[in-house]
């Protein structure tokens, strides 16, 4: 019997199957539960990301696109399945909001039709603002009750490694614990991906393309990410209060594991990183092989 692992409990390639996943877990929380308003806006963001949602080009950011917020999506509805059934409250209607804004967190890298200079990577730094407003405007746009969405911007903002969370007025608990969530989601779901050390690649000139400086080139991107991995380490303790805890929970619950396969997942990525920096420091791309990323930028750059 192979080991468990994150990357073979669902198929995350592929949107439908995440959506699934995360509606059998909805399902763990309340018997009964209201998939209209999710499913839609799932289905929307899915065509935003592909240029098939009305005003928008397709995603062309290879680090930040359509499976990293699926990524999120997923991690979210686990953390909060975590929280839920250890002891946490949460209404039908704060867990839909939360997993809405999970979907819509990166919505600010998406252009606008009219937006025809570079890529979406020029917003990085002002992202989380552009998909507050994205949201702002699909709310009106699409006619739902702005009454049930009216807390969203105290949940989306906390994906921004800037956000002062204590800083925020929440208007409950359980909003300030969906916004540490999301931070947490948004954090653990990118850097458990399968293909984690092979996007950091593309996020290298995401970063240049944004004037988001401090980083020479793609191996000293690599090597510095030893330092942001203490970094997510230090923000999970002192700004998202563990929230990451609640995944051991979850797996223990849904597939009776005593386990996180998160954190197991991003610490061999973090340990294959360190041999690849210690070992074949010239030759990282050729230790760089999942997901044909490599192949895939080096078409990018011809």
């Amino acid at each position: 019997m192979k080991e468990m692992q994150l990357s073979r409990i669902v198929n995350m390639e592929n949107p439908q199957s995440v959506l699934d996943e995360v509606r059998t877990i909805a399902l763990m929380m309340f018997q009964e539960f209201n998939f209209d308003t999710l499913d839609q806006i799932f289905k929307d963001i899915v065509r935003l990301f592909k240029g098939e949602y009305p005003g928008y080009r397709e995603c062309n950011t290879e680090y930040h696109n359509l499976k990293h917020t699926t990524d999120t999506f997923l991690a979210m509805a686990r953390l909060v399945h975590g929280a839920f059934v250890s002891g946490e409250n949460f209404s039908r209607e704060q867990i839909t909001l939360g997993l809405i804004c999970a979907l819509m967190h990166d919505t600010g890298y998406i252009q606008t039709l009219d937006d025809d200079i570079g890529t979406g990577a020029k917003y990085t730094g002002i992202d989380t603002k552009r998909s507050i407003v994205f949201m702002d405007k699909y709310i009106a746009d699409s006619g739902f009750s702005k009454e049930d969405f009216k807390y969203y911007p105290n949940i989306l903002i906390c994906t921004g490694l800037d956000t002062e969370i204590k800083e925020i007025q929440f208007d409950s608990l359980q909003t300030e614990l969906m916004c540490k969530i999301l931070g947490t989601a948004d954090l653990l779901g990118q850097m458990a991906d399968r293909t984690y050390l092979e996007k950091l690649l593309f996020l290298f000139y995401e970063f240049k393309e944004g004037g988001i400086m401090g980083y020479d080139n793609e191996l000293d991107l690599l090597k510095k990410t030893m330092d942001f991995y203490d970094m997510t380490q230090k923000r999970f303790a002192n700004k998202l209060d563990w929230m990451n805890k609640y995944m051991r929970y979850h797996f223990k619950a849904r597939w009776n594991l005593d386990k996180d396969l998160y954190m197991e997942a991003i610490e061999k990525h973090i340990s294959y990183l360190r041999f690849i920096l210690e070992n074949y420091e010239k030759d990282y791309r050729g230790h760089l092989k999942r997901g044909d990323m490599v192949k895939k930028l080096k078409e990018k750059q011809k």
